[in-house]
């Protein structure tokens, strides 16, 4: 199977099979490593390798991991393991019509910012062991303003753009051998109406 750039889930079954907690997690942590196999993210999310494997099959299942290719693949003995689209994504719009819909919906989403929530908690924690660029480097800002719908969906997509355009220039060095004082980086964005704090 070829690596999609992009996937919108857009089926329950999907969703859910995602929206479990570990997951989610094992999900999160192969994006970030790329390749590996149940031994190491067992390693990782401290569990057992046949929980994971078990978790694994059910992702795959679903179209959202797939083996590696055999180039980035460790010495065969194991079953390696990478996200089958760059990015992954699900809309309220897919999902809120029936109440299966509504109830994966809000379990994914209330995971994810647990998983996000806990990231941040970390980074807090951990600041002052990182260096002073990326202290600087790091953001944490919140802007309010009056919208309408359609302005906001505008602002959303251009950030989305942006975001874009700057993966595509990291990846792209990065693939040209510019590896040194490269990190993983999470860029959280949420954007919602509200009537009163």
């Amino acid at each position: 199977m070829s690596r999609q750039e992009r996937r919108r889930v857009t089926d329950v079954g999907t969703l859910k099979a995602f929206g479990h907690p570990l997951r989610l997690k094992l999900y999160g942590t192969l994006k970030i490593r790329r390749t590996a196999t149940a031994s190491q993210l067992a390693d990782e999310v401290d569990e057992a390798v046949s929980l994971v494997s078990y978790h694994l099959r059910k992702l795959a299942e679903h179209g959202l991991i797939e083996e590696a290719p055999a180039a980035q693949r460790g010495d065969g003995r194991e079953r390696w393991w990478t996200p089958a689209q760059e990015t992954l994504s699900f809309s309220s719009n897919d999902f809120e019509d029936t109440p299966e819909g509504a109830a994966a919906l809000s379990a994914t989403t209330r995971t994810l910012h647990e998983q996000h929530a806990n990231l941040l908690q970390a980074w807090n924690e951990h600041r002052p062991a990182w260096s002073p660029e990326w202290r600087t480097a790091a953001d944490s800002s919140d802007f309010l303003a009056r919208y309408t719908a359609d302005e906001l969906k505008a602002l959303t997509e251009e950030l989305h753009a942006v975001i874009r355009t700057h993966e595509q220039r990291a990846k792209a060095a990065e693939e040209t051998g510019a590896t040194e004082g490269r990190e993983n980086v999470l860029l959280y964005m949420n954007a919602f109406p509200f009537r009163s704090l």
